[in-house]
């Protein structure tokens, strides 16, 4: 089995609809994806409809946290969708996502950057809009050459000259809501240091206390050695541990299936969750 636990689609900040993720998803080989928008689930029904056969579909979102100034994120599996504080608490972070983005707009164009905020609502479409679309619209405007270059202290990084702060869920909330909803909790790319500040190992411990079931080890902002350290840290507090491609589209150079996740430790998330179950694919959709 070919496992991919991390992607994102037009609902978030991916170039792929749902529906184009899981036949592309299918076309990558994959016999399972998980479509982890941030802060939302909007793209799960369009995804759901559309699933090719021999493809199975499981729910989830990675929700934006905060702990000790370090931005983080926590990937959540097999939840309800409808379960009130979930909910509530992603659409809060969802929401500050718009005044956010206009703020660093008008960081921007403050400095001469002739951005638009119609242009960055262009590119986020329906989705939630976020840094990446902000990074994107840099790209249209030949200031950075791609996303990645737009994530620096010169732009939108963490404590960069355009970086705007949004809410973000304390983890150790992050991880009761998610068990509260009957999903399972995973902290995403902890160690992603080309991204920004990262948690220490000795907040992994105090999250692993407080129920979070697993770490991302196999990511594409892991080098080796970071991806051994981890393995053997999640040995030590008994956490799962996966893979996955973050996929975003066109929008980042990972491809679908790039990292998987053991089929073993997928099937102890599925016996964990009580929220929601992996669905097999009817044949919905067809692979491209």
């Amino acid at each position: 089995m070919r496992i991919d636990l991390h992607t994102h689609s037009t609902a978030s900040d991916g170039t792929d609809t749902p529906a184009e993720l899981v036949r592309n998803a299918a076309a990558a080989g994959l016999d399972v994806v998980a479509l982890t928008d941030h802060d939302t689930t909007r793209g799960y029904a369009e995804a759901l409809v559309a699933l090719p056969a021999g493809l199975t579909l499981v729910t989830g979102a990675e929700l934006s946290c905060r702990l000790d100034g370090i931005s983080l994120h926590m990937l959540a599996y097999l939840f309800d969708p409808e379960e009130p504080q979930l909910l509530a608490e992603r659409e809060l972070v969802r929401d500050d996502r718009v005044p956010r983005a206009r703020g660093m707009v008008a960081r921007l164009q403050g400095m001469g950057v002739p951005i638009t905020w119609e242009q960055v609502a262009r590119i986020a479409g329906d989705g939630s809009v976020g840094r990446p679309h902000v990074a994107s619209a840099l790209v249209e405007l030949g200031v950075v050459p791609t996303v990645n270059d737009a994530f620096t202290e010169d732009w939108l990084a963490d404590g960069g000259r355009v970086y705007m702060p949004k809410h973000e869920t304390d983890p150790f909330e992050a991880i009761r809501l998610i068990k509260g909803a009957g999903g399972v909790a995973v902290f995403a790319h902890p160690a992603a240091t080309k991204r920004g500040n990262t948690v220490p190992e000795s907040a992994i411990a105090e999250l692993a206390a407080a129920g979070l079931d697993g770490i991302e080890v196999d990511h594409m902002d892991h080098e080796p050695a970071t991806r051994a350290r981890l393995r053997g840290l999640a040995a030590e507090l008994g956490l799962l541990t996966t893979g996955s491609s973050d996929y975003h589209g066109s929008r980042k150079t990972c491809v679908l299936g790039e990292f998987t996740t053991d089929p073993e430790v997928y099937g102890e998330i599925t016996r964990r969750a009580t929220g929601a179950f992996p669905v097999p694919g009817a044949g919905g959709g067809r692979a491209v």
